[in-house]
């Protein structure tokens, strides 16, 4: 290894530690010992202290000690003219830069709350972009696409790129292999992508605050990222570099720095420099052995997962479809093998070309598909997919689904070409892409005629209700068969969700109907067919079958657990969860929080602490993650006495479940649950919402003690 790198290194260790510390007597003088230190609405501290070293830094006071670690760490300056035979001096600098790098970043948010707020025309929706250390509702939102493949990984660019055009080629080039880029034009900005990575491994790894030796391994083996070092590399970059290899995280750099190629702590090389700017996205995919794939799809739009989430603004508006200024439907059905011309995609009514600027229109999407292998049952599985399938289209917005879809186009989606039309191409080569192996044939008619939309939308619902029904009708007991899941054990290698009909996935986004689905496209996928055996216990949802089958999958750490129970061996968590259920037993009830919400709860903790507790695949007794549906499921707890358990939800978690709550209270014999049920507006403390559960009569308070 070049001693000059090394050297740069080290020496700019000792800068950001130095920097630090006169931050710090700065800010002790200024705010006092008492003065509060975090990241706002996260959980985890500073997260990289906290998980390397365990110390939660609250306080000022509380900086002493890390600071002190990171000063400790600095290695003596290197001397002399041979190579040095190993990467320790290195890394134990870069790993005292990051610290203190951490804790300057934390100071800056006492300095200047407001740097990192923006103007309302900046686009932070839907946690794609963001500024600043990322809040843990849009860590949380992600978690799914962390754990199923479809966000492979990131990179954390720092410094800048010779132009502007540069600059979006190579973060366009990272979005189309959906991976997460995190940007920053000064030295520290990597300290927010491996903070990232460390609650990451917190929160769906399992891995417990002071386990360095396991995060690390972790995040070299399970979260794949990478640093791209961009113009002029200063020794605080070098030293950054340097701290980034702690995680297995390599950095290529397009500038002639001196290169550490061995392996050894990185899968591959370690710093790799003379990457040209057409290059650098492959050469860092392969330098960190990421698997990406980039879809290609027949539109003049950039495509992929990454533009998911994108929000057209009102001044960036061309074309608004849907929304509740028009209607918008999608209908997926059947059909027999001759009645489909694979491929064709037709448009009757007027298209984009037609229209001018601010126009809006109606639009019915309709698929018909034919297979041998294709079931009635797939029709919603395909069907809710056209949400992210149109939303991977650069410039194009889409939300909700069925008849109350809402579609905005940009204006440099249509500069760019893109028609109506070219919707049905994305859904014709998606399906085939991702859906292909269990049908033959699709094809796609578009209609934008006002009469003939709502035609489609009457047929449309009659079909919805009908589908709901026979869903509705399945239970538990009449099932025989249920599915696996497994897809989070890519970070929490022992947990393991197994889907009843009547308990959906953990994470809201696979149901028992996605996970046939699901078997029969892949049958050697993440979820599998589970016999669910002799019943062990009815009440609480246990069954020998799926106890072998989760023992086996969770590598033996679980050997059992019950469906329908929160307080008696609970189903596993995994921190991509919906949801969290907690036992309040001065209530003799429940409390259920959703992931976003950021606010404190009545057990004494908020979302994201709780997921810190009793994720990573363990079965915690007195707590559960479940999906928002779930919850108006009939099987819900009903081992603990069920939904009357109920006692405290966030508000707005009660507006998005009131209808499935009103409608179980019904079947309870508690037709005004709703009402009885506790939010953050009564209080976030047993003893605050207790007055109102007396006043309301809740009938959690004459039911059994839940604990006991």
């Amino acid at each position: 290894m070049s001693k000059l790198v090394a050297f740069a290194a080290i020496q700019g260790g000792y800068n950001i530690v130095q920097k630090a510390e006169g931050m710090y007597s700065q800010m002790l003088e200024k705010y006092g010992s008492d003065q509060k230190l975090e990241f706002p609405n996260t959980a985890y501290y500073l997260p990289i202290i906290y998980s390397l070293l365990g110390i939660p830094v609250k306080t000022l006071a509380d900086a002493a000690k890390p600071l002190e670690v990171a000063r400790g760490l600095l290695p003596p300056h290197i001397k002399g003219r041979n190579h040095l035979p190993y990467l320790g001096p290195l890394l134990d600098a870069g790993m005292a830069a990051i610290f203190a790098e951490e804790l300057v970043e934390a100071f800056r948010y006492v300095e200047d709350p407001n740097f990192y707020l923006v103007s309302e025309e900046v686009d932070l929706d839907n946690g794609k972009i963001w500024l600043g250390a990322a809040e843990d509702t849009i860590f949380r939102k992600r978690g799914i696409e962390f754990v199923d493949g479809t966000a492979p990984g990131f990179a954390a660019i720092v410094g800048a790129a010779p132009s502007p055009e540069i600059a979006k080629q190579i973060a366009e080039e990272y979005q189309k292999r959906n991976l997460y880029v995190f940007m920053a034009a000064n030295q520290g900005g990597t300290t927010f992508a491996l903070g990232f990575a460390n609650r990451v491994a917190m929160s769906f790894g399992g891995i417990k605050p002071g386990d360095y030796k396991g995060n690390l391994m972790y995040n070299k083996d399970r979260v794949f990222a990478f640093v791209n070092a961009l113009g002029e590399v200063n020794a605080e970059w070098a030293a950054n570099a340097a701290g980034a290899i702690n995680w297995g995280f390599p950095t290529i750099a397009d500038t002639d720095i001196p290169e550490v190629l061995p392996t050894g702590v990185c899968t591959y090389e370690h710093v790799v420099a003379n990457v040209i700017h057409d290059e650098i996205v492959t050469k860092s995919v392969e330098v960190r052995g990421l698997k990406t794939t980039v879809s290609s799809i027949d539109v003049p739009l950039s495509y992929g997962p990454a533009f998911e989430g994108e929000r057209i603004r009102k001044d960036d508006l061309y074309l608004e479809i849907g929304g509740g200024r028009s209607q918008c439907v999608e209908l997926v059905q059947m059909a027999e093998m001759g009645d489909v011309e694979d491929g064709q995609v037709e448009l009757i009514g007027p298209d984009i070309p037609d229209m001018k600027k601010g126009d809006r229109l109606p639009l019915a999407i309709t698929v018909q598909v034919a297979g041998r292998k294709f079931q009635e049952d797939f029709e919603p599985i395909l069907e809710r997919q056209i949400h992210h399938l149109i939303n991977y289209a650069q410039g194009v917005m889409h939300i909700g689904q069925r008849d109350i879809s809402w579609i905005r186009i940009g204006e440099q989606a249509v500069e760019k070409g893109f028609t109506l039309k070219h919707i049905g191409t994305i859904l014709h080569a998606k399906f085939h892409q991702d859906f292909g192996t269990v049908f033959d044939k699709v094809q796609i008619t578009l209609y934008t005629e006002k009469d003939k939309v709502g035609e489609i939308v009457a047929k449309a619902q009659d079909i919805y209700h009908a589908r709901d029904a026979r869903v509705e009708g399945m239970t538990d007991e009449t099932t025989e068969i249920y599915y696996s899941c497994t897809l989070c054990q890519s970070f929490a290698p022992n947990h393991v969700c197994v889907i009843s009909p009547e308990r959906t996935g953990l994470c809201g986004a696979y149901n028992w109907m996605d996970c046939k689905a699901s078997y029969e496209i892949n049958p050697t996928g993440p979820n599998q067919p589970v016999e669910k055996g002799e019943i062990i216990d009815p009440k609480l949802g246990q069954w020998k079958g799926v106890n072998d089958f989760v023992f086996q999958a969770s590598r033996q750490a679980i050997d059992h657990y019950n469906f329908y129970s929160i307080v008696h061996d609970p189903m596993t968590t995994c921190g991509c969860c919906e949801c969290i259920a907690a036992v309040l037993p001065a209530c003799n009830g429940v409390m259920t929080v959703h992931r976003d919400y950021t606010g404190e709860t009545p057990c004494g903790m908020k979302f994201s602490t709780l997921a810190g507790t009793i994720g990573g695949g363990q079965s915690t007794p007195g707590f559960v993650g479940h999906g928002k549906y779930n919850t108006t499921q009939r099987k819900f707890i009903l081992g603990d006495g069920g939904l009357l358990r109920m006692v405290w939800m966030p508000k707005s978690l009660k507006e998005e479940l009131k209808e499935g709550i009103i409608r179980r209270g019904d079947e309870l014999g508690c037709s005004d649950l709703l009402d009885r049920i506790a939010d953050e507006t009564v209080g976030i403390t047993e003893e605050e919402i207790m007055s109102f559960l007396e006043e309301k009569e809740h009938p959690a308070l004459n039911m059994d003690p839940i604990v006991g």
